[in-house]
């Protein structure tokens, strides 16, 4: 009945209970890290709290989607390389002269037929204003188009994107002095999206074509020269042939004669020049 020894024994006790739970604690703890620790070796988990197989199988799926991306990226390269390649091709083996400005007004890239038309070793980086300064316009018929018209103000609708121009002619002279007549398409060049990333020049040479026109016009105002002529001395040598009929006196009768003739030698003259340049103008034509 001492206190002190009641108080022993019910720390004592205390002590003992205490004891026996932390050993039931311990022992279910233990317990749950060893199914746990079983769980985990039967069915392992990825970082993320996936089954690993599940882990593997997103990585090769992940490898595989960047496989096909990767062949289909080269895939688009290689159909990219063979259209510009066949697109060079056509550029080069073209007679007309092809030119793509960019939207600042320069030159991008240019055939060899723009090059050798234009007369530039190598017009890339050229602006429209330097690269056709030496250009005037002309009407369809080979007429001059007024002065306050310039090439510049005529290109303007096409290189704002807002229309296209078609058979426009050019007197052009290139930088060695040699004057060309071309014929000129200028038209946008615009992107899925309807912006415009550029406009394309097409020329054709007209030259040749200016050069036979401007022969027949010269031919035509020949002949109309020539008929007029041939009206002249057919009137003359009718009017000496009336006084020739009319006339009873010797030396007039004589005199008239002689004009009649001389007439006649000037007309016959006149023919076979323009016989003589007909043939040379043919012989030439034929030989071009």
């Amino acid at each position: 009945m001492n206190p002190v020894v009641l108080r022993m024994a019910l720390v004592l006790l205390v002590a003992l209970a205490g004891f026996a739970i932390g050993a039931f604690v311990i022992h279910r703890m233990r317990k749950d890290l060893g199914e746990e620790a079983e769980s985990l070796s039967q069915s392992p988990l990825a970082a993320e709290g996936l089954p690993i197989h599940a882990y593997h199988a997103v990585i090769q799926q992940l490898k595989q989607q960047k496989h096909e991306l990767t062949a289909k990226q080269l895939e688009e390269r290689r159909k990219t390389k063979t259209s510009d390649t066949l697109s060079a091709a056509v550029l080069t083996n073209l007679s007309c002269g092809v030119l793509f400005f960019n939207t600042a007004g320069l030159v991008r890239q240019a055939n060899p037929a723009a090059r050798q038309l234009l007369g530039f070793a190598s017009p890339v980086g050229m602006g429209v204003a330097d690269l056709l300064r030496s250009a005037s316009l002309r009407l369809e018929g080979d007429t001059p188009r007024p002065d306050d018209l310039t090439v510049e103000a005529a290109l303007v609708p096409a290189l704002s994107g807002k229309a296209v121009i078609r058979g426009l002619l050019l007197d052009y002279r290139t930088p060695d002095g040699e004057p060309r007549v071309l014929e000129l398409t200028v038209s946008p060049v615009m992107a899925e999206d309807a912006s415009m990333i550029g406009t394309a020049f097409v020329l054709t040479d007209r030259t040749e074509i200016a050069r036979v026109r401007q022969e027949q016009r010269m031919r035509q105002e020949v002949s109309a020269e020539m008929a007029l002529g041939l009206r002249n001395s057919l009137t003359t040598i009718a009017g000496f042939g009336q006084q020739l009929a009319r006339s009873r006196d010797p030396e007039l009768a004589r005199q008239l004669a002689n004009d009649i003739a001389n007439e006649a030698a000037q007309l016959d003259r006149t023919i076979g020049s323009f016989l003589t340049g007909a043939r040379a103008a043919a012989a030439g034509a034929f030989e071009k």
